[in-house]
Formats: C-alpha cells, sequence, structure tokens
C-alpha cells in the first residue's frame, strides 16, 4: 500500500494534457510529514519496508517503517533533551548514514528545523551558516577534520550550545548512545498543533557565484515531491529507489525521502567513502535490484567510460537525471549501452521538478528538459517582464499562487533578497529556456552565462553538448572572454579524456567539430586545456570562476 491517494485528487492520466490540468494536491491544514506519512506507515503496515542501507566496509541494515518511527522518537527525545524545541535550528552533518533519515524524522516531531550541510564545510563555512541561521544545535559524522572545524567554528559562534556526534569524542556529546538511552515513547505538545506551513528544512544553495542563501522549505513542499517521484521516477509501491546524491544537498529531498516513502518505495543507499567507482555503483544496482535509479549527468559520463555489459540491470525500470543539463551525446551512449532511457528533470533548491520528461505521458526529445509540472505555470519572459514568443528564449519564471505546493517560501530571515526573485506575480529562476512547438522546454543557461558576440545571443549548453560528442572531451565549459570587435569570443574550457592530449592540431579538429554540429558562429574561438574545472562543494561548474580568472590574466 501507499499513501499517495490521501494526498492527490487522482492518480491515473490518459495524456500530459489531462495530467497537467486536473491533478491536483491535496494538503491538509495540519499536516506533518514525520507524523502523517511515515508513523502512520508504521501504525498501517509496520513490517513494510523503508530502507536498504550498506556502506563500502560490508556493513548492512534493512529497515522498516515501524524502525523509523521508533529510531526517531528515541532521536526526539533525545533533541528535547538537550533543549531543542519548536523553531530551533540544527546544522545536520551526517553524509549517507541512516542516522540522517531519523534525525530529519525527529525534529520534525518537535517542530525543530534542520539544516542539511555537506561534510566537506571548512571552519569559514561553518560560521556563516551557524551565524546566518542561528544555529543552537550540531549533529555531525565522526570525521576528524570535520569535527576539529565544528569546534572551532562553535567557540565563534555563541548561539551553538551542543555538539553531538556518531559515538565518542571530546568536545561532543555521543549522539549514538544519547539516543539509544531515550525512551521509544514520545509524547510532545507540538503533535496536536502542526501545520503545514511550519517551517522544516533550511538549505543554503550551492549557487554558482555570490554567498549561499537559505531556501526555507515548509512541511508542504514535501508534498509537492508527490509529482517528482510517482510521475517523473515512476517509484512504485515496494520498489526499491536509488539517488545517487549525499544528504547535505536538496537532491537528497528530491530522491531520498520525501516522495519515495509517499509512493510507498524503500530507499536504497550506499554509504561510500573517497573516490567515486562506476564499477562499484554497477555492483550495487544489480545486486540489490534497484528498480528506479536518478543520477547527474556526471556520473552517466563516468558510467559510458566502464565497460557496462558486466553488469545485470535488467531490474531497473526506469533511470532518471538532474542537476544539470544532459548532453545528447551522454544519453545516446547510455541506450546504446544500456537498453535503458534516460529521462531528465528540471529544477532548483527552491522547487521540486519543475519541467521532466514524465515517461508515462511523453516521448524522450534528448536535451529537452521536457514539459511543466501540473504543480507551476511556467512563463518564458525577457528582461522587461513579458512574454517571449514560442522559440525565443526566455528567462525561465512561475507564476505564484497561495498556496504553492512545491515552492519555497522564500530565504529565511531575508525579505530583500527575496522580493528580488519574487515580484511582479512571478517566481524568477534565473534560468533561460526556449519552447518548441510541441511544448517541450530547452535548457539554454544560467542568465549571467549567456554570451553575447557579435549580435549573437549564445547559451553554453548548446556548444558544450556539441564538444561532448567529440572522444576527446571529458568535461568542459564554455565561457566568455572580452573582444574589442566582436564584444565577446566564445571559449571553451576542456578536461581531455585518458589518451589525449592538447595540441594546436586537437584545437582545430575540436572547432570544426562544433562548427559542423552546431551553427558555425557559436564555435570557440578560445581552447584552454585543463586537467580539472573549477566546481561548487556540489559538483557544479563554477563559469563564473572561470571568467574571474581570465579577466585577471
Amino acid at each position: 500500500m501507499n499513501l499517495l491517494s490521501r494526498f492527490t485528487n487522482e492518480l491515473d492520466f490518459t495524456d500530459y494534457d489531462e495530467f497537467y490540468n486536473r491533478f491536483k494536491l491535496i494538503v491538509p491544514d495540519n499536516f506533518n510529514f514525520a507524523y502523517d506519512v511515515v508513523d502512520e506507515y508504521a501504525r498501517l503496515e509496520p513490517g513494510k519496508r523503508a530502507m536498504v542501507w550498506c556502506d563500502d566496509l560490508g556493513e548492512e541494515h534493512t529497515f522498516t517503517f515501524a524502525d523509523i518511527k521508533r529510531m526517531s522518537d528515541k532521536a526526539a527525545n533525545f533533541f528535547l533533551s538537550r533543549g531543542i524545541g519548536k523553531g530551533d535550528t540544527v546544522l545536520v552533518i551526517l553524509q549517507r548514514r541512516y542516522e540522517y533519515w531519523t534525525t530529519l524524522m525527529a525534529l520534525g516531531k518537535i517542530g525543530a528545523i534542520a539544516i542539511p550541510a555537506t561534510h566537506m564545510l571548512m571552519e569559514k563555512d561553518l560560521i556563516y551558516r551557524m551565524e546566518k541561521a542561528g544555529v543552537k544545535m550540531v549533529v555531525s559524522v565522526n570525521d576528524d577534520e570535520l569535527c576539529d572545524n565544528i569546534l572551532s567554528a562553535a567557540k565563534k559562534v555563541p548561539c551553538v550550545h551542543t555538539l553531538a556526534t556518531l559515538g565518542a569524542r571530546e568536545g561532543f556529546t555521543d549522539y549514538s548512545a544519547g539516543c539509544a538511552a531515550q525512551s521509544d515513547v514520545l509524547d510532545v505538545p507540538y503533535k496536536k498543533e502542526r501545520r503545514a506551513g511550519d517551517i522544516l528544512l533550511l538549505y543554503f544553495t550551492s549557487g554558482t557565484s555570490g554567498m549561499p542563501k537559505m531556501v526555507c522549505l515548509s512541511e508542504r513542499y514535501t508534498l509537492g515531491h508527490i509529482v517528482t517521484t510517482k510521475f517523473w521516477h515512476c517509484c512504485m509501491d515496494d520498489g526499491l529507489h536509488f539517488t545517487l546524491a549525499e544528504t547535505g544537498w536538496a537532491k537528497a529531498s528530491w530522491g531520498k525521502l520525501f516522495g519515495q516513502w509517499l509512493c510507498g518505495s524503500a530507499l536504497f543507499v550506499y554509504d561510500f567513502h573517497g573516490k567515486f567507482e562506476p564499477d562499484d555503483l554497477m555492483n550495487h544496482i544489480a545486486k540489490y535490484g534497484i528498480t528506479t535509479f536518478c543520477a547527474p549527468p556526471t556520473v552517466y559520463r563516468f558510467m559510458i567510460k566502464t565497460d557496462l555489459s558486466k553488469y545485470d540491470l535488467s531490474s531497473i525500470r526506469y533511470m532518471l537525471t538532474a542537476g544539470e543539463a544532459l548532453n545528447p551525446e551522454i544519453y545516446r551512449q547510455i541506450v546504446m549501452k544500456t537498453g535503458h532511457k534516460i529521462y531528465e528533470g528540471f529544477g532548483q533548491t527552491e522547487t521540486t521538478v519543475v519541467c521532466a520528461t514524465f515517461p508515462q505521458f511523453m516521448e524522450i526529445r534528448p536535451g529537452s528538459m521536457g514539459k511543466p509540472s501540473p504543480l507551476y505555470y511556467v512563463q518564458l519572459l525577457d528582461d522587461e517582464g513579458r512574454p517571449v514568443e514560442q522559440g525565443m528564449t526566455g528567462e525561465i519564471c512561475i507564476r505564484l499562487r497561495e498556496p504553492q505546493e512545491g515552492l519555497f517560501d522564500g530565504y529565511y530571515n531575508d525579505e530583500q533578497l527575496t522580493s528580488s526573485v519574487k515580484y511582479d506575480g512571478y517566481y524568477h529562476l534565473g534560468d533561460l529556456a526556449f519552447c518548441d512547438s510541441d511544448g517541450y522546454y530547452w535548457f539554454v543557461g544560467r542568465k549571467d552565462d549567456i554570451i553575447k558576440s557579435s549580435g549573437y545571443r549564445i547559451g553554453p549548453f548548446e556548444v558544450e553538448s556539441a564538444l561532448m560528442e567529440h572522444p576527446a572531451v571529458l568535461e568542459c565549459a564554455i565561457t566568455a572572454v572580452p573582444d574589442e570587435l566582436r564584444g565577446q569570443l566564445v571559449k571553451a574550457t576542456i578536461v581531455l579524456a585518458p589518451g589525449y592530449e592538447g595540441s594546436e592540431e586537437l584545437v582545430k579538429e575540436l572547432q570544426n567539430h562544433v562548427k559542423k554540429t552546431t551553427a558555425p558562429y557559436k564555435y570557440p574561438r578560445v581552447i584552454e586545456f585543463v586537467k580539472e574545472l573549477p566546481k561548487t562543494i556540489s559538483g557544479k561548474i563554477r563559469r563564473v570562476q572561470i571568467r574571474e580568472q581570465d579577466s585577471r590574466s
């Protein structure tokens, strides 16, 4: 069984138009995900599988919803014993440890606000987040460097009063022992006072420029992921979904928690450390019988470099991708090597899936982000806020309405920043796209990344896609460099695939390849070969850093 029918008007549609026009969410005023989904499964079907967890050291556990309820109740009592209550903010840095899921449910039950974060944060990053969000407590994995950074940061931020980690460590409370010692009977007044508008999560965005922003997400937001998982991921009751994401990023909320459990699907979590190995990934997919799989395009790029014929991937029903635009060449090679299509989705930390290729209703057009979710009215607007004509590039915007399921409430304690993106009746995403005659949307690039050369507007994604078709290119980033004659020139910063070396001959070959693949005026007049591209902690290419480096040279 699953709980979808409690929160939707209907689930069966004949085509995309019917899905878009008729689908509605039903959001109770007193909705709380931990109580109304996790605990409800534990009441109705306590033995239902919720999570299959394993790590790279051989440890393995299967957790039922009864297990998740019991463990989260004990954790909630632990937080209460430490003075954490409704509205308090807690920084959660637990990587892929199974305690992450019980911790988030525990904080939700007592009305506290979880701030998921990556273990790669340095002291200055931690100080910024602690001060900005008024963090009261930190719960982390027991990692030497991370814990040293947390200790140093906490000493400089007075609002932080408790540090906890998995196991014993000087300066930290033992979170594992502390939770284990608590009662599994939870009784808090908040259970009767819960509201769908209560803040559940804060995410610090991994922006490609500027300081991270605090994205505020309410309990209501979690139900928006029904569209993400039921209609895009196609998660199935009693299936096993695997999203390859660390819990410090919003992609974990997309693919490792809310929508999957609403669909009745168990989560598969592989807690690995060190360098990503495609062969390990394939082995786990085959061993555990993964039914739905989602990963960023970077992972698929690594996958096509390995011998996929060695692995039994027959359990997979759907492959998905999000996080950045998928190059058509990567799609083509995955289909050729596995027989599986990849269904693309698009969204932000501030949203659930905004556009997607919904498998039940749509054919894939490689390189397209698909069509809008029924939760959103999507409009492409020009710089003056006017709708653009079909086929023309505009900024992706979502018309605002109240309530708006699946959309962030605003930036935490920052009305000015919120009003800079929510104005004139729209939420402005800052991404550019165009829409074709069949209603498919095509990603062009970030608004700040558009190149203006000799009167042409050139989006980086199309040029990057052309370059990615060449076997010499492993990764690339397209940016602009100033030019007196043309205003700007297209520059390609390229990481070469193994076996290739940079040369003038290869530069000419790549330029000619782009000229033949896309409009000739888009070819990169400047090419630089590098060992690696600058990226955010979450792995997104920082084109702004490339531009800054070029401006200084």
